[in-house]
Protein backbone atom coordinates (compact mmCIF):
# COMPACT_ATOMS: atom_id res chain seq x y z
CA UNK A 1 0.00 0.00 0.00
CA UNK A 2 1.02 3.40 -0.86
CA UNK A 3 2.14 5.67 2.34
CA UNK A 4 -0.09 8.79 0.93
CA UNK A 5 1.96 11.08 3.24
CA UNK A 6 4.98 11.08 1.15
CA UNK A 7 3.18 13.46 -1.34
CA UNK A 8 3.75 17.27 -0.60
CA UNK A 9 1.06 19.28 -0.86
CA UNK A 10 1.92 22.34 0.89
CA UNK A 11 2.66 23.97 -2.58
CA UNK A 12 -0.58 23.31 -4.58
CA UNK A 13 -2.24 25.96 -5.90
CA UNK A 14 -5.68 27.19 -3.81
CA UNK A 15 -8.40 28.73 -5.00
CA UNK A 16 -7.37 31.72 -2.93
CA UNK A 17 -3.50 31.51 -4.91
CA UNK A 18 -5.63 32.60 -8.38
CA UNK A 19 -7.96 35.30 -6.33
CA UNK A 20 -4.63 37.03 -5.12
CA UNK A 21 -3.39 37.09 -8.68
CA UNK A 22 -5.74 39.41 -9.58
CA UNK A 23 -4.39 41.80 -6.91
CA UNK A 24 -7.90 42.12 -5.07
CA UNK A 25 -6.54 44.91 -3.00
CA UNK A 26 -5.42 47.12 -6.56
CA UNK A 27 -9.15 45.71 -7.89
CA UNK A 28 -10.96 47.32 -4.74
CA UNK A 29 -9.57 50.49 -5.72
CA UNK A 30 -10.39 50.25 -9.44
CA UNK A 31 -14.30 49.20 -8.49
CA UNK A 32 -14.56 51.98 -6.04
CA UNK A 33 -13.59 54.68 -8.54
CA UNK A 34 -15.27 53.50 -12.13
CA UNK A 35 -18.01 53.13 -10.02
CA UNK A 36 -18.07 56.65 -8.62
CA UNK A 37 -17.23 57.62 -12.15
CA UNK A 38 -20.23 55.53 -14.06
CA UNK A 39 -22.94 56.80 -10.81
CA UNK A 40 -21.47 60.67 -10.81
CA UNK A 41 -21.80 60.24 -15.43
CA UNK A 42 -25.15 62.57 -16.06
CA UNK A 43 -26.91 59.86 -17.51
CA UNK A 44 -28.54 57.13 -15.83
CA UNK A 45 -27.59 53.65 -16.28
CA UNK A 46 -29.66 49.70 -15.47
CA UNK A 47 -28.86 48.65 -12.47
CA UNK A 48 -27.99 45.48 -13.97
CA UNK A 49 -26.33 46.94 -16.82
CA UNK A 50 -24.38 49.01 -13.96
CA UNK A 51 -23.55 46.15 -12.43
CA UNK A 52 -22.02 44.29 -14.83
CA UNK A 53 -20.31 47.08 -16.15
CA UNK A 54 -18.16 47.31 -13.21
CA UNK A 55 -18.12 43.27 -12.64
CA UNK A 56 -16.10 43.37 -15.76
CA UNK A 57 -14.39 46.44 -15.40
CA UNK A 58 -12.83 44.40 -12.33
CA UNK A 59 -11.96 41.35 -14.27
CA UNK A 60 -10.44 43.48 -16.49
CA UNK A 61 -8.03 45.22 -13.36
CA UNK A 62 -7.57 41.11 -11.90
CA UNK A 63 -6.08 40.71 -15.69
CA UNK A 64 -3.91 43.30 -15.77
CA UNK A 65 -2.67 42.29 -12.27
CA UNK A 66 -2.09 38.68 -13.43
CA UNK A 67 -0.29 39.44 -16.76
CA UNK A 68 1.87 42.04 -13.99
CA UNK A 69 2.66 39.00 -11.78
CA UNK A 70 3.25 36.75 -14.66
CA UNK A 71 5.93 39.47 -15.79
CA UNK A 72 7.63 40.30 -12.90
CA UNK A 73 7.47 36.87 -11.17
CA UNK A 74 11.78 37.10 -11.33
CA UNK A 75 11.57 40.47 -9.33
CA UNK A 76 9.02 39.75 -7.24
CA UNK A 77 10.81 36.81 -5.86
CA UNK A 78 13.62 38.94 -4.65
CA UNK A 79 11.21 41.60 -2.61
CA UNK A 80 10.31 40.81 0.86
CA UNK A 81 6.80 42.38 0.38
CA UNK A 82 6.20 40.08 -3.30
CA UNK A 83 8.16 37.37 -2.40
CA UNK A 84 5.06 35.25 -1.17
CA UNK A 85 3.01 35.81 -3.81
CA UNK A 86 1.82 32.62 -6.12
CA UNK A 87 3.75 32.81 -8.86
CA UNK A 88 7.45 33.59 -7.33
CA UNK A 89 6.64 31.23 -4.52
CA UNK A 90 5.52 28.00 -6.72
CA UNK A 91 1.74 27.96 -6.31
CA UNK A 92 0.95 29.09 -9.51
CA UNK A 93 3.03 28.42 -12.84
CA UNK A 94 4.27 31.37 -14.72
CA UNK A 95 2.00 30.29 -17.97
CA UNK A 96 -1.42 29.68 -15.39
CA UNK A 97 -1.17 32.98 -14.73
CA UNK A 98 -0.54 34.56 -18.36
CA UNK A 99 -3.01 32.26 -19.37
CA UNK A 100 -5.48 33.42 -16.72
CA UNK A 101 -4.05 37.16 -17.65
CA UNK A 102 -5.14 36.89 -21.21
CA UNK A 103 -8.40 34.91 -21.06
CA UNK A 104 -10.01 37.25 -18.69
CA UNK A 105 -8.19 40.28 -20.54
CA UNK A 106 -10.21 38.84 -23.57
CA UNK A 107 -13.19 38.13 -21.58
CA UNK A 108 -14.23 41.49 -19.92
CA UNK A 109 -13.29 43.68 -23.23
CA UNK A 110 -15.60 41.89 -24.88
CA UNK A 111 -18.58 41.23 -22.22
CA UNK A 112 -18.11 45.30 -21.17
CA UNK A 113 -18.56 45.98 -25.04
CA UNK A 114 -21.73 44.08 -24.78
CA UNK A 115 -22.95 45.22 -21.44
CA UNK A 116 -21.94 48.72 -21.71
CA UNK A 117 -20.43 49.87 -25.47
CA UNK A 118 -17.97 49.56 -27.80
CA UNK A 119 -16.04 52.80 -26.41
CA UNK A 120 -15.90 51.35 -23.17
CA UNK A 121 -14.78 48.00 -23.84
CA UNK A 122 -11.82 49.39 -26.28
CA UNK A 123 -10.78 51.89 -23.61
CA UNK A 124 -10.52 49.08 -21.20
CA UNK A 125 -8.32 47.35 -23.24
CA UNK A 126 -6.21 50.04 -23.77
CA UNK A 127 -5.81 50.30 -19.90
CA UNK A 128 -5.11 46.94 -19.66
CA UNK A 129 -2.24 46.98 -22.32
CA UNK A 130 -1.30 50.17 -20.57
CA UNK A 131 -0.83 48.68 -17.23
CA UNK A 132 0.79 45.26 -18.61
CA UNK A 133 3.04 46.53 -21.47
CA UNK A 134 3.85 50.05 -20.87
CA UNK A 135 3.95 50.36 -17.54
CA UNK A 136 4.85 46.67 -16.41
CA UNK A 137 7.17 45.42 -19.69
CA UNK A 138 8.75 48.81 -20.36
CA UNK A 139 8.86 51.63 -17.76
CA UNK A 140 9.06 49.97 -14.53
CA UNK A 141 12.42 47.95 -14.88
CA UNK A 142 13.78 51.20 -16.83
CA UNK A 143 13.04 54.91 -15.40
CA UNK A 144 12.54 56.48 -11.56
CA UNK A 145 9.41 57.79 -13.80
CA UNK A 146 7.63 54.19 -14.00
CA UNK A 147 5.29 55.35 -11.21
CA UNK A 148 4.19 58.86 -13.01
CA UNK A 149 4.09 57.81 -16.25
CA UNK A 150 2.87 53.98 -15.51
CA UNK A 151 0.14 55.95 -12.96
CA UNK A 152 -2.50 56.60 -15.84
CA UNK A 153 -3.06 52.82 -15.58
CA UNK A 154 -4.96 53.07 -12.09
CA UNK A 155 -6.34 56.59 -13.06
CA UNK A 156 -8.51 54.68 -16.43
CA UNK A 157 -11.10 53.33 -14.37
CA UNK A 158 -13.25 56.67 -13.43
CA UNK A 159 -13.21 57.69 -17.13
CA UNK A 160 -14.13 54.21 -18.17
CA UNK A 161 -17.00 54.22 -15.98
CA UNK A 162 -18.14 57.37 -17.20
CA UNK A 163 -17.70 55.95 -20.35
CA UNK A 164 -20.23 53.18 -19.99
CA UNK A 165 -22.41 55.54 -18.73
CA UNK A 166 -21.93 58.54 -21.53
CA UNK A 167 -20.33 56.61 -24.38
CA UNK A 168 -17.43 59.43 -24.24
CA UNK A 169 -15.25 61.44 -22.26
CA UNK A 170 -15.79 65.10 -20.54
CA UNK A 171 -13.78 67.83 -18.53
CA UNK A 172 -15.71 66.01 -15.22
CA UNK A 173 -14.21 62.35 -16.20
CA UNK A 174 -10.93 64.19 -16.76
CA UNK A 175 -10.63 65.71 -13.72
CA UNK A 176 -11.10 62.15 -11.97
CA UNK A 177 -8.63 60.66 -14.18
CA UNK A 178 -6.37 63.97 -13.03
CA UNK A 179 -6.97 63.58 -9.21
CA UNK A 180 -5.73 59.89 -9.18
CA UNK A 181 -2.75 60.49 -11.77
CA UNK A 182 -1.23 63.04 -9.13
CA UNK A 183 -2.06 61.15 -6.30
CA UNK A 184 0.09 58.03 -7.21
CA UNK A 185 3.27 59.58 -7.54
CA UNK A 186 3.40 60.38 -3.68
CA UNK A 187 1.09 57.62 -2.58
CA UNK A 188 3.55 54.77 -4.19
CA UNK A 189 6.38 57.32 -3.02
CA UNK A 190 5.35 57.00 0.57
CA UNK A 191 5.77 53.51 0.16
CA UNK A 192 8.82 53.38 -1.31
CA UNK A 193 10.55 55.26 1.33
CA UNK A 194 10.14 52.80 3.92
CA UNK A 195 10.57 49.93 1.27
CA UNK A 196 13.64 51.21 -0.65
CA UNK A 197 15.88 48.31 -0.11
CA UNK A 198 13.60 46.35 -1.72
CA UNK A 199 13.40 47.77 -4.64
CA UNK A 200 17.26 48.19 -4.75
CA UNK A 201 17.53 44.44 -4.21
CA UNK A 202 15.02 44.13 -7.26
CA UNK A 203 16.94 45.93 -9.56
CA UNK A 204 13.94 48.45 -10.13
CA UNK A 205 14.99 52.30 -10.65
CA UNK A 206 12.80 53.60 -7.97
CA UNK A 207 13.10 57.41 -7.27
CA UNK A 208 14.12 56.29 -3.77
CA UNK A 209 16.50 54.23 -5.58
CA UNK A 210 17.96 56.39 -8.36
CA UNK A 211 18.00 59.88 -6.80
CA UNK A 212 17.89 58.87 -2.32
CA UNK A 213 15.10 59.22 0.08
CA UNK A 214 16.03 63.49 0.47
CA UNK A 215 15.03 63.77 -3.33
CA UNK A 216 11.47 61.20 -2.57
CA UNK A 217 10.71 63.74 -0.25
CA UNK A 218 11.27 66.66 -1.93
CA UNK A 219 9.10 65.17 -4.86
CA UNK A 220 6.34 63.83 -2.76
CA UNK A 221 6.15 67.66 -1.22
CA UNK A 222 5.93 69.10 -4.89
CA UNK A 223 3.53 66.06 -6.86
CA UNK A 224 0.82 66.69 -3.58
CA UNK A 225 1.20 71.02 -3.99
CA UNK A 226 0.10 69.96 -7.65
CA UNK A 227 -2.18 67.66 -7.03
CA UNK A 228 -4.22 69.97 -4.01
CA UNK A 229 -5.63 72.55 -6.85
CA UNK A 230 -6.08 70.07 -8.80
CA UNK A 231 -8.55 68.08 -6.49
CA UNK A 232 -10.28 71.35 -5.10
CA UNK A 233 -10.99 72.97 -8.49
CA UNK A 234 -13.10 69.32 -9.13
CA UNK A 235 -15.28 70.89 -6.28
CA UNK A 236 -16.11 73.63 -9.29
CA UNK A 237 -17.23 71.13 -12.22
CA UNK A 238 -21.08 69.97 -12.14
CA UNK A 239 -20.13 66.60 -10.11
CA UNK A 240 -18.69 68.71 -7.71
CA UNK A 241 -20.54 70.87 -4.93
CA UNK A 242 -19.91 72.29 -1.56
CA UNK A 243 -19.77 69.32 0.32
CA UNK A 244 -17.08 67.91 -2.14
CA UNK A 245 -15.52 70.93 -1.63
CA UNK A 246 -15.03 70.60 2.23
CA UNK A 247 -13.90 67.15 2.32
CA UNK A 248 -11.12 68.25 -0.26
CA UNK A 249 -9.91 71.01 1.58
CA UNK A 250 -9.82 68.70 4.92
CA UNK A 251 -7.84 65.89 3.21
CA UNK A 252 -5.51 68.57 1.12
CA UNK A 253 -4.51 70.39 4.34
CA UNK A 254 -3.86 67.24 6.04
CA UNK A 255 -1.95 65.90 3.19
CA UNK A 256 0.11 69.14 2.72
CA UNK A 257 1.40 69.37 6.26
CA UNK A 258 2.05 65.37 5.87
CA UNK A 259 4.46 66.25 3.19
CA UNK A 260 6.06 69.23 4.69
CA UNK A 261 6.73 66.69 7.92
CA UNK A 262 7.96 64.13 5.68
CA UNK A 263 10.42 66.67 4.28
CA UNK A 264 11.87 67.17 7.55
CA UNK A 265 12.48 64.22 8.51
CA UNK A 266 16.17 63.24 9.64
CA UNK A 267 16.92 60.15 7.75
CA UNK A 268 18.43 58.73 11.10
CA UNK A 269 15.27 59.63 13.17
CA UNK A 270 13.40 58.37 10.43
CA UNK A 271 14.97 54.68 10.05
CA UNK A 272 15.28 54.20 14.34
CA UNK A 273 11.40 54.96 14.49
CA UNK A 274 10.79 52.50 11.43
CA UNK A 275 9.64 54.89 9.38
CA UNK A 276 6.56 55.53 11.22
CA UNK A 277 5.60 58.89 9.80
CA UNK A 278 6.29 57.63 6.24
CA UNK A 279 4.15 54.54 6.84
CA UNK A 280 1.30 57.31 8.50
CA UNK A 281 1.35 59.26 5.33
CA UNK A 282 1.17 55.91 3.19
CA UNK A 283 -2.18 54.60 4.56
CA UNK A 284 -3.38 58.36 4.75
CA UNK A 285 -3.08 58.69 1.22
CA UNK A 286 -5.50 55.56 0.73
CA UNK A 287 -8.04 57.68 2.89
CA UNK A 288 -7.40 60.49 0.91
CA UNK A 289 -8.55 59.07 -1.99
CA UNK A 290 -11.51 56.73 -0.85
CA UNK A 291 -12.34 60.47 0.92
CA UNK A 292 -12.73 62.40 -2.30
CA UNK A 293 -14.30 59.97 -4.48
CA UNK A 294 -16.51 58.70 -1.68
CA UNK A 295 -17.40 62.93 -1.34
CA UNK A 296 -18.26 62.58 -5.30
CA UNK A 297 -20.71 59.62 -4.99
CA UNK A 298 -22.55 62.01 -2.07
CA UNK A 299 -22.67 64.80 -3.89
CA UNK A 300 -24.50 63.13 -6.75
CA UNK A 301 -26.73 61.38 -4.59
CA UNK A 302 -27.58 65.18 -3.07
CA UNK A 303 -27.81 66.38 -7.04
CA UNK A 304 -30.42 63.52 -7.81
CA UNK A 305 -32.63 65.24 -4.79
CA UNK A 306 -32.22 68.66 -6.35
CA UNK A 307 -30.15 69.75 -3.01
CA UNK A 308 -25.93 69.42 -3.84
CA UNK A 309 -24.35 71.79 -6.45
CA UNK A 310 -23.87 74.96 -6.31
Amino acid sequence: MTDISVFDHSNEARFGDYVALLKPRVMSLVVFTAMVGLLVAPVSVHPFVAFTAILFIALGGGASGALNMWYDADIDAVMRRTRSRPVPSGRVGAGEALGLGLGLSGLSVMMLSLAGNLFAGLFLAFTIFFYAVVYTVWLKRRTPQNIVIGGAAGAFPPMIGWAVATGGIAPESIAMFALVFLWTPPHFWSLALFMKEDYSNAGVPMLTVTHGRPATRRHILAYTLVLAPVALATAFTSIGGPLYLAVSVAFNLAFVVGAFRLLGRDEAVAEADGYRAEKRFFRFSLAYLFGHFTALLAEAALHSFNLGGW
